[in-house]
C-alpha cells in the first residue's frame, strides 16, 4: 500500500475479563511502534481466523505477553500457562502471511518465541533466577536494564549497536530451545540462552527476548531497534 506513513500491525492477546473475552495490548507497544517507527498502527485481535490482513499491513510487531505458547506449539511437555491459543493461531498465520508477502516482522519476548516456532524451532522453560526479576518487584525494577548479553560479531545487532555487549531487561520464563530453520543468532545471555535472532540479513525477521518497548523513548539501544524496524519496512517497500 502507498502510505505517507507505514502501517504497522501490533498483535493483541485474548484474555477473559469477568465473563467476556477482551482483546488488548499494553500501550507501550503501540507507542513504541507509532513513535519509534514514525508509523500508523492498528491493533490485531486474536481471533484465530485467516483474516487476509497481511495485504493491508507494511510491518507486524509480535508483542510480549503474560501468556505462554501452548505446549502443542512450543514442544514443551506439560508447559505451564496461562495459555492463549487464539493468539497462537492468529500470530503464527499472520506472521507467515507477512513473510510470504515480503513484509517484515519484529518479535518481542513472546513474539520471538512465536517466530522461532514458526520456523520449526522449539521452546523450553528457562531459569527464572537468571531471566526474570522477582514477581514481587516493582515494575520499574522488573524492567530495569540489569541483564548482560553478548552481541554476535558482524551480525545485524552488532552493526546496529556498534558494541560487543549491551545490558537489557529480562522478563521471561520461557525461551528458545532449538533455533528455527534458517534463523541466525544475534545475541546470547551468559548462560548461552539465545536472546535475539534474525533471518541472517535482518531484512524480514528480527526478534529479541527482552523488552525494548519499555524505554523506547529514553534508551538509545531500544530506540535503535524500532528505528531499524522502520528501515526494514522502507526497504521492503522498495523491493
Amino acid at each position: 500500500m502507498n502510505h505517507a506513513r507505514s502501517l504497522i500491525g501490533v498483535s493483541c492477546c485474548r484474555r477473559l475479563d469477568s465473563a467476556e473475552p477482551v482483546h488488548g495490548v499494553v500501550e507501550r507497544y503501540v507507542l513504541a511502534a507509532s513513535e519509534g517507527c514514525n508509523a500508523d498502527t492498528v491493533l490485531v485481535p486474536a481471533l484465530a481466523t485467516d483474516s487476509g490482513l497481511a495485504m493491508h499491513l507494511d510491518g507486524l510487531i509480535l508483542t510480549g505477553s503474560p501468556s505462554n505458547l501452548h505446549p502443542e506449539r512450543s514442544g514443551i511437555i506439560n508447559g505451564e500457562g496461562p495459555f492463549d491459543p487464539h493468539r497462537d493461531a492468529t500470530n503464527l498465520q499472520l506472521a507467515r502471511d507477512m513473510l510470504d508477502a515480503g513484509k517484515p516482522v519484529f518479535g518481542i519476548c513472546r513474539g520471538l518465541q512465536e517466530l522461532n516456532v514458526l520456523f520449526g524451532g522449539t521452546i523450553k522453560t528457562v531459569s527464572a533466577a537468571a531471566h526474570h526479576s522477582k514477581e514481587s518487584s516493582p515494575v520499574e525494577k522488573m524492567f530495569a536494564h540489569e541483564h548482560p548479553i553478548a552481541i554476535e560479531p558482524e551480525g545485524v545487532l552488532s552493526k546496529l549497536f556498534g558494541a560487543n555487549d549491551i545490558t537489557v531487561n529480562s522478563v521471561h520464563f520461557q525461551g528458545i530451545d532449538r533455533l528455527g530453520n534458517g534463523l541466525t543468532v544475534e545475541a546470547t545471555a551468559p548462560d548461552g540462552q539465545i536472546e535475539a535472532f534474525s533471518d541472517g540479513t535482518g531484512g524480514l525477521v528480527l526478534a529479541v527476548q527482552w523488552h525494548p518497548e519499555w524505554d523506547a523513548r529514553t534508551n538509545k539501544d531500544s530506540s535503535a531497534l524500532f528505528s531499524h524496524f522502520a528501515q526494514m519496512i522502507k526497504a521492503s517497500q522498495r523491493s
